[in-house]
């Protein structure tokens, strides 16, 4: 089985071709292939498949098996791998993903030609609890910074949802912040039916943000393409910073932008293959 690993600012995930030919128990594929010491080492595995809908589909499984509705980074690399791969001559592409379709702009390099990134129009974000999903004792209709009782005490917590759910916590200090501790306990916290992405933030200024992220299903990344918009969105629903915003993971910088006009987050970063290889499966389609 061929395969390429990418990553958009750290944020790596093995990239299949399935185009032509489906690839069998993903979810085992992901959990096998993600171990950073002993197999290829990744975040996850994402299917670059064929869809009805769109010029392609894009299916994400976390390294612990799990699927993934959207991400952000992955998004952008499919579409590199497609342009590389001659699966589209296209530099404006269509991408079907759990979370709806989203449009994909490649962005070239003037002397090369080589695809070095994107931006990505992830849609309009989602505040609303009943649509996010986000449980609240009182039954709140958006859910921004909002106190949350934890182990470790109250936290503040604005929920988001950009085709996932997100929390995002202001920190003084995203190196000393608990990423560790309270993001497992945040991301399977029953307030959130089908766990949660958790975001340690800090404004650094009205067009810059810092963060760490702890990722279900993955735990802390150098970067979430998802969770970078949903900090945006929090610092700028509460008037913390203006419409386009840098957030820096680390991985590297994101640039979003929240368009007043159709209410679409725009995302703009590097998508970068790091190499070509080939894997067997140790596992069988019986196991």
């Amino acid at each position: 089985m061929r395969f390429t690993k990418m990553h958009g600012i750290g944020n790596d995930y093995i990239y299949i071709d399935c185009t032509e030919a489906e690839t069998p128990s993903p979810q085992k594929l992901a959990i096998e292939m993600s171990p950073r010491h002993t197999s290829v080492g990744a975040d996850g595995v994402i299917l670059v498949c064929r869809s009805e809908k769109a010029d392609l589909g894009m299916r994400i499984f976390n390294s612990d098996g799990s699927e993934a509705l959207m991400c952000g980074n992955g998004i952008r690399c499919v579409a590199k791998f497609a342009y590389d791969h001659q699966l589209t001559a296209k530099t404006n592409l269509s991408i079907e993903t759990l979370a709806g379709i989203k449009t994909v702009s490649l962005i070239k390099d003037e002397a090369s030609g080589e695809v070095t990134g994107a931006t990505v129009d992830m849609g309009e974000p989602v505040l609303e609890c009943a649509d996010i999903p986000v449980y609240s004792p009182v039954n709140v209709k958006r859910m921004i910074e909002y106190p949350v009782q934890t182990e470790q005490g109250e936290v503040v917590v604005t929920a988001v949802s950009v085709g996932n759910p997100h929390a995002v916590i202001w920190v003084d200090s995203i190196e000393q912040a608990p990423v560790h501790t309270l993001g497992p306990k945040l991301e399977h916290n029953p307030m959130w039916p089908n766990r949660a992405n958790i975001e340690f933030a800090h404004v650094l200024s009205p067009s810059k943000i810092e963060m760490r992220v702890w990722e279900r299903g993955s735990g802390e990344t150098m970067a979430c393409g998802t969770g970078a918009c949903a900090c945006a969105i929090a610092a700028i629903a509460t008037g913390h910073c203006e419409r386009k915003v840098d957030v820096i993971l680390p991985g590297g910088t994101l640039n979003i932008y929240w368009n007043p006009d159709n209410n679409h987050v725009y995302m703009t970063g590097p998508a970068v293959t790091v190499f070509d290889g080939t894997y067997t499966p140790h596992f069988t389609k019986t196991d």
